[in-house]
């Protein structure tokens, strides 16, 4: 393999994501082209296929991207991002073509909060956020820029969205709290001038921005939930509507159509069809999560929009009704696991839900919703008939596996949560650990579940269970900073290893002699299952504590995944890594390694489910 002999790891390739970051303002965007829809996912930028649902990934960004703009003519796409206090934030310009980028534009600090292009491609225009506060206008073709000046005045808050006339390169207009202002570009002199649009007596936060087709005037949405309507010319207020009836938890996004009428969103997950001049509701549409993207396909017959429980809808505009195309987990994941001889399907847990899907396709065949509560870990019984659950709240739940009904739920069956769960292959009994640090052995049938023993050794919470394939004995780890062997046929400790580290993860080698931990320390550690021996060690991160591993079937190589936000596919015998995976934003939870290794699925704090090619398929 190339480049594995200088030090340097491959990169393993990434097939596809489950994730969708329903908080960027606007960051939904159909593209021009009507065949394709962008979106932002921590540091990446999304590029999909509506009819093949393919995607295609824009890497760039060092951090997550907080802003997206595509250009009228969908040549270009341009994105900034968030960076760390004292530091500056990037501005992409991506050619849309060539799905790569073409500059980097750096002036805004710490945020860039908004960016817009004029009509024509020829700018750029960008906001800072509150640690910044400036608005920067840039020259698109010479990739440099041209003016910048204070986006708001020092007696009114800042700016956070921007937004161009239809028909001039050189208007536009920024928005924010208590700042409205229409701005004139004076090229030759490279400067840029503001008007302060007359509110009179209001006192409003602006949120998104719309202009009328023939930029006669403008509308705003705002945090109170009325809509302003601004004339271009004078900048005076023309109305606030409506005066009764307002937008629940404020007007976070807004659409303008051809007919005239106004696509509103609000925080409250409302999606609303208002005709002027009130701008009554004439259609309603309650949907999951605030909204905050709508973006029109073509002239609007069909739009979509995106809302912060990460999902994307798409309406048609004469039936006005939702159809849910994308969803995922706006919590951090906490556990995945795939079926017994299977690659096909995968389950995944997170706050409020469990979720079955579909590997290749991405689609959720299955929620089952437990609602204030948080699963902690999840496992499919061997045959298939259950999926058993471990919450927060204490108990085992067990779920059909097609419809999710509930089989049976085992109250209290730990006292400070359930933390960590396992089945037996013969599917007659459950291993599950607690909060607490007890590690508890159920038998399980259909009408009866009974605690046959409890095993108290932990001094904290039991992290991973592994059972061992004569179902005699299994490997618990604890951040307590022991790992322990029972025998669970006599209930008895067999071996203890420790380390000064909070254990996060632990898995058994196929063989069943040796068996690997990772935790805190970002230590890799290879024990003997027979004395409880250490092994080796081996330096697993350079930052941030490995939080989840499996290991392949034929035991040759394993992964790794922790808070450097890396996938890491590690030989086991060299000890070195061989393929690395870039892609994650938040910390790396959990990962796996399907059945006749043909995917790697790793999970992470911000909800996103990135599907890798396994480099060592099985032929």
């Amino acid at each position: 393999m190339a480049g594995q002999g200088q030090g340097e790891e491959n990169r393993l390739e990434l097939q596809g994501i489950i994730g969708f970051n329903g908080h960027v303002a606007s960051g939904l965007i159909s593209h021009p082209d009507r065949e394709h829809l962008i979106y932002p996912l921590g540091c990446t930028i999304i590029i999909e296929n509506l009819n093949t649902r393919k995607q295609q990934f824009l890497q760039g960004h060092t951090n997550n991207v907080s802003c997206v703009a595509v250009s009228r003519s969908g040549r270009y796409l341009a994105s900034g991002q968030v960076t760390y206090m004292g530091f500056k934030a990037d501005i992409l310009l991506w050619d849309y073509s060539r799905r790569e980028a073409c500059a980097k534009l750096t002036l805004h600090k710490v945020k860039v909060q908004a960016l817009a292009f004029s009509p024509n491609d020829q700018y750029l225009v960008s906001l800072g956020g509150q640690d910044d506060g400036s608005v920067v206008v840039w020259n698109v073709a010479k990739r440099e820029a041209i003016c910048g000046s204070p986006a708001s005045s020092l007696s009114s808050g800042h700016a956070t969205s921007v937004i161009f006339t239809h028909n001039s390169d050189e208007i536009f207009m920024t928005g924010g709290d208590g700042t409205l202002r229409v701005w004139d570009l004076d090229l030759p002199n490279r400067k840029m001038r503001p008007t302060e649009c007359q509110l009179g007596q209001l006192k409003r936060v602006v949120t998104c921005l719309q202009v009328a087709e023939d930029d006669s005037c403008f509308y705003c949405g705002t945090t109170t939930g009325d809509i302003l309507k601004i004339n271009t010319k004078n900048k005076l207020l023309n109305s606030c509507t409506p005066q009764k009836g307002k937008f629940s938890l404020g007007v976070t996004a807004l659409a303008l159509l051809k007919t005239g009428e106004l696509l509103i969103g609000s925080g409250d997950g409302k999606l609303a069809l208002c005709k002027g001049p009130n701008y009554k509701a004439a259609k309603t549409v309650q949907l999951q999560g605030s909204v905050a993207s709508i973006s029109l396909r073509g002239h609007g017959h069909q739009f979509f929009v995106g809302t912060g429980g990460a999902q994307i809808y798409r309406f048609n505009y004469p039936e006005f009704k939702e159809e849910l195309i994308t969803t995922c987990h706006s919590e951090a994941i906490n556990d995945i696991t795939f079926p017994f001889g299977t690659s096909e399907l995968f389950a995944t847990c997170s706050k409020n839900d469990i979720r079955v899907w579909h590997t290749t396709t991405h689609k959720e065949m299955l929620r089952i919703t437990v609602p204030n509560m948080t699963c902690l870990a999840i496992d499919f019984m061997r045959d298939g008939k259950s999926i058993i659950s471990a919450w927060s709240d204490g108990r085992i739940r067990a779920f059909m596996p097609e419809s999710g009904r509930l089989i049976y739920c085992i109250e209290n069956a730990h006292s400070m949560g359930v933390t960590a769960i396992a089945a037996t292959s013969d599917c007659k009994r459950i291993v599950s650990g607690g909060g607490e640090g007890q590690v508890r052995i159920w038998e399980i049938s259909k009408e009866t579940q009974r605690l046959v023993q409890s095993m108290k050794e932990h001094k904290s919470s039991v992290t991973c269970i592994k059972l061992k394939g004569n179902n005699r004995e299994c490997l618990t780890a604890s951040s307590d900073g022991t790992c322990i062997i029972w025998d669970i046929v006599r209930f008895t400790r067999i071996q203890m290893v420790m380390s000064n580290t909070l254990f996060r993860c632990v898995c058994y080698h196929p063989k069943e002699f040796q068996f690997i931990t990772s935790g805190t320390d970002r230590k890799i550690g290879y024990w003997e299952v027979f004395d409880g021996s250490a092994i080796r060690e081996l330096e697993g991160s350079m930052s941030g504590a490995i939080n989840g591993m499996d290991i392949c079937d034929e035991g040759i190589h394993f992964v790794t995944g922790g808070d450097d936000k890396l996938v890491k596919v590690w030989d086991y015998n060299e000890g070195e890594v061989t393929h690395m995976g870039i892609g994650h934003s938040g910390n790396i939870t959990h990962l796996k390694i399907c059945s006749l290794s043909k995917y790697l699925i790793s999970v992470s704090t911000d909800g996103a489910i990135p599907r890798w090619k396994y480099p060592y398929m099985l032929r």
